[in-house]
């Protein structure tokens, strides 16, 4: 009875073992049911680490998070209890049922699976006004605005757009990116540099709130009737403070993300009265003045000459034609040459433009050349105007006559005039200059490239053995080449460290990883092993002082406490140094 009683409590043992060695990997959602402005948080866990983990594709849904990993590795009375999870945030796209799909691990060779599960997201639900809520403190504190200088302008008339972020002055904000950037379809658009740009005090609905400006942009626009400027959109990483407070009463902080939009505005364009238009309008608009002046007014025959057709002022100087310039037919006339002098700020295109022609008279004689007009529409009476030139006079003193129309005056006739387009490139097949070079016979046998080629073989095949023998042997010591691994992986995480100095998530995510990397190779441990117990033992064996060793722990506490409360440049340089100093002590003091 004594043996039957023994073989079952045997049995008992090894079954027991066998179901807490037994593989687990599920998926938990926050709930299978919410509002299509809620959030939703999947987790896939498991009990034993792997490899090569796949999510599945979401369908129906954002990843506004993620993916998050952690673990927690502890021992109770002897037993090792491990869990690894990722985390994933999800937003619902629309209403509907939907299925997350089952991802998928590697563990120990074997791929395990979750089982699908089904979520339904029904109309947007109130949300309760918690002020404890991370999430609720986040919408009221982060406020993305944009500001239209106007919205109801004229056609082709200068509005600025200014994207301002508010944020309250408790709350902190890490960093955003842009999730949507606006189209500004149907206008002229040119973005202004916002780099430099300060934090500054301001009101938002009354309260004080600090803000930066993100972005301004001028507009044109290019059409009459609504017009549509796109919003933009923002994921922002916000400290919000909590209710729990540290060892010193400050609040802590909790780190939220939040999506915020600027929202979409409507322009209604104005079109340009058609009421006094004149004739020869090419869509000016603005302030401006008009000039045409001559280089000079005195000259010989074949001798040339620049005329200029200049605007100068206030509009939208690169989205209109100059008037062009009436000459009589004694005159060759060579295509302008058009100029651009325009800076644009908030107000709009401030600068000029102009037209040079170069004109060449190839008879003698006295050349008028009428006044030029040039109109546009005026914002500030809501009218059109004209402004026109002076007459010119062009006096051609030597060269020879025009016969076939002295008594008709030809001078000033247009008829037949042929403008001429120069070439620069007319004379370009004639070589001025010559560079020759004498022809010599060369021969390659017996050089000395040629030697130094036919020796390189058997000079390189003892190099390449003495080097074949020095990696295998390297390659061959296994302990060795995981040691020299992890050691340059710490190496490199504690550079990076260094590097993200200022950056306090960036700087201790880092030093975290060079310390666990650390260990790995001193003390020939894997991830799953990297509790304070078995740190605090393991370098207790190799001899390693009491003080070093609770040093050690504290950056690693430090390391994990730091994410969530507010740390300054001083502290995280401390803990630096704290951390390269440590370490070489457990180098010096382990056996």
């Amino acid at each position: 009875m004594n043996f039957l009683k023994k073989h079952i409590t045997l049995i008992l043992l090894l079954t027991v073992g066998c179901l807490s060695a037994q593989v687990t990997f599920e998926a938990k959602v926050s709930k299978q049911k919410l509002g299509v402005n809620e959030r939703l948080r999947i987790d896939f866990v498991m009990n034993q680490d792997g490899d090569n983990f796949n999510p599945p594709d979401f369908n129906g849904f954002t990843v506004v998070g993620g993916p998050n990993q952690s673990v927690s590795n502890s021992w109770v009375n002897g037993v090792r209890s491990y869990k690894k999870t990722y985390s994933y945030f999800l937003a619902p796209k629309k209403r509907g049922n939907f299925t997350i799909n089952q991802a998928t691990i590697s563990i120990k060779g074997n791929v395990y699976k979750t089982l699908p599960i089904k979520i339904e997201v029904t109309a947007a639900v109130d949300k309760p006004k918690d002020p404890n809520d991370p999430d609720y403190i986040a919408s009221e504190n982060i406020h993305l605005v944009a500001e239209v200088s106007k919205t109801n302008p004229y056609l082709n008339e200068a509005i600025t757009v200014v994207y301002k972020l508010y944020v309250a002055l408790d709350t902190g904000v890490n960093n955003w990116r842009e999730i949507d950037s606006p189209r500004y379809n149907d206008f002229w658009s040119q973005n202004m540099d916002t780099q430099g740009q300060k934090v500054q005090n301001g009101t938002y609905n009354g309260e004080d709130y600090r803000y930066l400006v993100l972005r301004k942009t001028v507009l044109y626009p290019q059409k009459t009737g609504k017009l549509n400027i796109e919003p933009l959109t923002l994921d922002i990483s916000v400290q919000v403070p909590t209710n729990r407070r540290d060892i010193f009463g400050s609040r802590l902080m909790k780190r939220v993300n939040r999506t915020v939009s600027a929202g979409n505005k409507t322009i209604n364009v104005k079109p340009l009265p058609e009421a006094g238009k004149p004739v020869d309008f090419t869509g000016a608009v603005g302030d401006f003045s008009f000039d045409v002046t001559a280089s000079k007014t005195e000259l010989n025959a074949t001798e040339s000459l620049q005329i200029k057709v200049g605007v100068r002022g206030n509009g939208n100087l690169k989205l209109f034609n100059l008037p062009k310039v009436s000459l009589p037919s004694s005159l060759e006339v060579y295509e302008p040459e058009h100029t651009e002098n325009v800076k644009t700020t908030l107000s709009g295109m401030q600068g000029s433009i102009s037209d040079t022609y170069t004109v060449v008279p190839q008879y003698k004689g006295k050349y008028p050349i009428p006044n030029i007009s040039f109109a546009y529409f005026d914002l500030k009476t809501e009218s059109y105007k004209r402004l026109s030139s002076k007459d010119i006079v062009i006096d051609v003193l030597e060269g020879p006559t025009n016969n076939t129309d002295v008594n008709n005056n030809a001078a000033t006739s247009n008829i037949g005039k042929q403008r001429v387009v120069l070439n620069s490139d007319q004379f370009a097949f004639i070589k001025t200059k010559t560079a020759f070079k004498s022809i010599e016979e060369s021969f390659f046998f017996k050089t000395k490239l040629f030697w130094n080629l036919l020796l390189l073989p058997f000079i390189a095949i003892p190099l390449a053995i003495v080097i074949r023998k020095k990696k295998a042997s390297r390659d061959a010591d296994i302990l060795g080449n995981k040691i020299r691994r992890a050691d340059r992986l710490a190496k490199k995480y504690l550079s990076n460290a260094k590097k993200s100095l200022g950056k306090k998530e960036a700087f201790y995510i880092a030093l975290e990883k060079a310390l666990h990397n650390y260990l790995k190779a001193r003390l020939l441990i894997e991830t799953s092993d990297l509790s304070k117990d078995k740190i605090s033992s393991l370098l207790k064996e190799k001899q390693v002082d009491e003080t070093v060793i609770n040093d050690f722990i504290q950056i690693i506490e430090s390391c994990d406490l730091a994410r969530y409360t507010p740390i300054n440049n001083v502290t995280m340089q401390d803990d630096y140094n704290k951390a390269a100093k440590t370490i070489s002590l457990i180098d010096k003091q382990a056996s």
